[in-house]
């Protein structure tokens, strides 16, 4: 039995929101005393050249140039870090209620830990994250998953988080911000437009399902029953491992031709001085469509570590879509995915979902596109479809529509280049190593209901 009920849950979310106060004005960036553009270096630093900076950075392939914008650099890996506790028979995780600043709806729903180097090494002058040793010392304990997975690559430069799930036995105190809850339970809360943040679904995407051979007592503690056979059978009906799994092979022989033959290169330059990039007003903007801008806020919020402060935040200027199909393959629930390569990504491409689009996306539709945005208009066999939050420390009220649509493997026929259709145990196999799936994929396996 579940320590709360889902419904209270919620409601301790809803109470915080009306009670926890929360002040954010975009302002100039010359209205910060602490942020600035350092003309010597080409990027926008802080006093401390501390958490992160923003520089300018250009992707050629030969004498061309195929996009520049402002990119995110923060070199040092954070926590993100979930402890679990076992209940009568029932996993349970402890689960954090956050403010970031650019959160659409002030609180989410966040992992135990959610930290960058700098917060607990404490040199942003606030007080050391809660339940921060777990992790220090998670050697004590039993880890259940522990992988360096990246960030947004088109927003940041080679970004990745320790992403991080520990056992405890012993008994802990349960802070105001903090409740105990099912996997389960965060799977419906997930439900909810923009209330479970984007860092608790890439650290769920990291359990650990595929040594399961079947449905033991161990399966019931960590995971629940399954209620769709077909994705069971996608995670326990086949034995092969990653050495004789033709859809690893053929995903890694993909990646590792890009890797091998890719002509894209890319620099950095001068943030200001990026082509069709300029100040306008207080932010600064593409003059060409473009799916993100840059701002600058003033921020107040109850509870941080430091209850005031500025900073920059990139700004989505529409809502993306993330996008799977799923299918049934003689019995096995199979996803279909595709290779994809992005500016920032630290290895240059990784798999993503089958449909990755920004709201100003450049390009070319496939026909998988073509008949997923049929399937929408039509409103046929979609699965989930709930608009979810992205990081909220670095990016100001970016929400993105993410989708999961059931089809008929033969309807698509042979696939174009880059796409592959893989069963959840591979996929599982794949997160296991660091860097090779990326956070939207990431994020659409953790919605996935048993």
């Amino acid at each position: 039995m579940a320590v709360h009920k889902t419904e209270e849950l919620i409601e301790w979310i809803q109470e915080l929101n009306r009670t926890t106060k929360v002040v954010i004005q975009k302002i100039s960036l010359s209205d910060s005393d602490f942020w600035y553009y350092d003309k010597n270096r080409g990027v926008i630093c802080n006093k401390n050249n501390s958490f992160f900076e923003i520089a300018g950075i250009k992707q050629t392939k030969g004498d061309g140039v195929i996009a520049s914008q402002p990119i995110i650099i923060q070199d040092e890996i954070g926590y993100l870090g979930i402890i679990c506790k076992d209940f009568d028979g029932e996993l349970h995780y402890l689960m954090q209620a956050k403010i970031e600043p650019g959160n659409i709806n002030k609180i989410q729903i966040s992992p135990t830990v959610q930290a960058t180097k700098s917060n607990f090494m404490q040199k942003h002058g606030g007080k050391r994250p809660n339940y921060i040793d777990y992790f220090i010392n998670s050697d004590k304990y039993e880890i259940i998953a522990d992988q360096i997975q990246s960030e947004q690559s088109s927003r940041f430069y080679k970004k990745r988080n320790r992403n991080t799930i520990i056992k405890i036995s012993e008994d802990i105190e349960v802070l105001n911000n903090y409740r105990w809850m099912t996997l389960a339970q965060i799977k419906v809360l997930m439900k909810i437009d923009n209330l479970v943040n984007m860092d608790t679904r890439t650290v769920l995407s990291c359990l650990p399902l595929f040594g399961i051979k079947n449905e033991s007592s161990v399966l019931g503690q960590y995971y629940g029953k399954f209620t769709d056979e077909f994705l069971r059978n996608s995670i326990v009906a086949s034995d092969k491992d990653l050495a004789k799994n033709e859809s690893f092979i053929r995903i890694y022989n993909y990646i590792n031709d890009y890797k091998m033959f890719n002509e894209k290169r890319t620099v950095f330059e001068p943030l200001f001085d990026l082509k069709n990039w300029n100040m306008r007003g207080n932010e600064f903007v593409c003059s060409e469509p473009y799916s993100f801008k840059l701002i600058f806020c003033d921020i107040e919020i109850e509870g941080r570590e430091v209850k005031r402060w500025t900073q920059p935040l990139f700004e989505a200027t529409g809502i993306a879509v993330f996008g799977l199909f799923t299918c049934i393959d003689n019995g096995v629930r199979k996803f279909l995915v595709k290779a994809k390569a992005e500016i920032g990504c630290f290895d240059g491409i990784e798999i993503g979902p089958c449909v990755q689009r920004e709201f100003v996306n450049n390009e070319k539709y496939t026909y998988v596109d073509e008949l997923f945005d049929l399937y929408i208009k039509t409103n046929r066999n979609i699965k989930f479809d709930t608009l979810l939050s992205e990081e909220g420390g670095r990016f100001y009220h970016e929400q993105n529509r993410n989708i999961i649509i059931e089809v008929d493997k033969a309807e698509l026929g042979s696939l174009p280049k880059g796409y592959f259709w893989v069963d959840y145990k591979t996929l599982n196999m794949i997160g296991q190593i660091n860097n090779c799936l990326n956070i939207q994929l990431r994020n659409l396996m953790s919605i996935l209901e048993w």
